[in-house]
């Protein structure tokens, strides 16, 4: 069973010859389509998380790297609205951000205009880390990427697209991790 031998996960094939033996309305094609990518979210997930560990980074860092870059310059954020934006609780933000004040991939200061406010601000070293971790998911992306044409990498993005705007219109909420689900 499996790609692999020692694999303990079935084919696509085998897992939907399962599925439908079990539940007969099932329609393997969009069975065979939710699968694949799931599969494929579980395995870049572990392939980005194998390349932020040869950095010295977490994923859980990756993600807050990120977070900075994307509200631009000057990369600065509050830790509830990174929380907010990661879908984390207070509390697991502020660990976070305390493991990587000590590794010195973000500062945390009081906000001059409101010393009430704290503001996390991306460093020289984990800004580094996140155009290197870039360059090695680009690598890691166009090699994914190689067997498909110009043309099929844009009917795929469409596609890709469109489905995720129809989970996120019909799940606006599920953006980080829920409460619900942990």
């Amino acid at each position: 069973m499996g790609d692999n031998p020692g694999d303990s996960e079935p084919t696509l094939d085998e897992q939907i010859a399962a599925y439908q033996r079990e539940f007969q309305d099932l329609d393997p094609q969009v069975e065979q389509i939710v699968s694949a990518l799931g599969r494929l979210n579980r395995r870049m997930n572990v392939a980005y998380g194998r390349q932020t560990a040869n950095l010295g980074i977490t994923n859980a860092e990756w993600e807050v790297l990120k977070a900075l870059v994307l509200s631009g310059a000057p990369y600065r954020m509050g830790p509830g609205d990174l929380a907010k934006r990661l879908g984390l609780t207070p509390a697991a933000m502020t660990h976070r951000i305390d493991r990587m004040v000590g590794e010195g991939l973000v500062t945390r200061d009081r906000d001059e205009s409101n010393r009430v406010r704290v503001i996390v601000e991306l460093t020289t070293e984990g800004r580094a880390k996140w155009l290197e971790a870039m360059r090695l998911a680009s690598g890691f992306e166009e090699d994914l990427l190689q067997d498909l044409s110009s043309d099929e990498r844009g009917v795929l993005g469409e596609v890709l697209t469109r489905l995720l705007r129809r989970v996120e219109d019909a799940q606006p909420d599920a953006g980080g991790r829920l409460t619900d689900l942990e």
